[in-house]
């Protein structure tokens, strides 16, 4: 199975499709022109004294429903869709970079999909520039977890860094997992169906690792960093998926970056899992958690995957949840 194959293959397309590092490296491109011309561009906003900007690194689109969310029924799913007045043979899923600026700091929250982009994503650098910012200037990248399309953006083709002022923050069970990772640790995964691919996955990731070694620092999940964030483990889609508080004054934003991937299909229906999920009934047991947990607090989110810009709240709906995406009026 080639590059360009792999890139047919919906949600391959943006989360699994890569081939390892080295062959990437060595192949030209041969996807015949974009879709868009330029999907660039952010938003924003105020947190407290904290300018915040969302960057887009344009979108993964996903056709296999049937795959989506394994523990789901697809008819449902599609009948969901339809319902929402969405298209029923595909899944948009935005790619929402927060970008944080404080008095000292310029904090890249994940580094979007980078050498691993296809005609839809790529987009992130060029949104950096139009937000007024250029990649030296960003001085730290707290990466969410290691997913090709949250790690992908840290170094480019020549394996050089993007960010060269920039430390990177993972969690320590993120590294090590990736690090050690085999396909037995996918048991519980919709993706030990793709057994190539997790090969695939695993080699590209590793060589990013070594790659950002140099830069990398490992989250304090007991103390502040910088004083405005704070850091909680969600496991599950990752076994070190990590969500960051971002406080300033008595404003709060929860990062939560891919705790959940749609809107209309997982916050009514969080038990119906995600096909990227690493252990699907631990990441169930994380949406859960969180989701109750953004509930109660009424605390605003900001998500990576949902619709542009990605940034709401969450209100409890029977036994489920439901997602009310901010307004904003300019």
């Amino acid at each position: 199975m080639n590059r360009r194959e792999l890139l047919k293959n919906g949600l391959l397309a943006g989360i699994l499709s890569l081939l390892p590092f080295s062959g990437l490296m060595a192949e030209t491109k041969t996807i015949p022109g974009k879709i868009e011309d330029d999907l660039s561009g952010y938003k924003k906003i105020k947190l407290g004294e904290l300018d915040l900007f969302i960057l887009t690194d344009g979108y993964i689109r996903e056709t296999d429903l049937n795959s989506f969310a394994p523990r789901g029924n697809a008819s449902a799913l599609k009948a969901i869709l339809k319902d929402h007045f969405r298209p029923e043979d595909y899944i948009d899923l935005a790619m929402n970079i927060l970008l944080v600026k404080t008095n000292d700091k310029l904090i890249l929250f994940d580094a979007g999909m980078g050498i691993f982009a296809d005609e839809r994503t790529g987009f992130l650098l060029k949104s950096l520039e139009k937000a007024g910012f250029s990649p030296k200037d960003i001085t730290d990248v707290f990466i969410s977890h290691a997913h090709p399309d949250h790690i992908g953006g840290v170094v480019d083709k020549q394996n050089n860094l993007v960010f060269p002022n920039a430390a990177v923050f993972l969690s320590k069970t993120e590294y090590d997992f990736w690090m050690k990772a085999s396909l037995k640790d996918f048991y519980n995964s919709a993706l030990q169906a793709k057994p190539e691919v997790l090969d695939q996955i695993i080699s590209a990731l590793q060589n990013v690792l070594k790659t950002i070694q140099p830069k990398l620092k490992f989250y304090d999940l007991d103390a502040p960093l910088y004083d405005y964030f704070s850091f909680q483990l969600a496991p599950g889609h990752t076994p070190g998926l990590t969500v960051t508080t971002i406080t300033s004054g008595k404003e709060k934003l929860v990062y939560i970056a891919d705790l959940i991937h749609s809107d209309v299909i997982l916050f009514p229906h969080p038990d119906w899992g995600f096909f990227g999920d690493t252990d699907l009934d631990i990441a169930t047991s994380s949406r859960k958690k969180l989701l109750q947990q953004l509930a109660e607090t009424k605390t605003r989110a900001l998500a990576c995957h949902l619709p542009w810009p990605g940034s709401g709240f969450t209100k409890k709906k029977g036994n489920a949840f439901e997602w009310f995406p901010e307004s904003f009026m300019n």
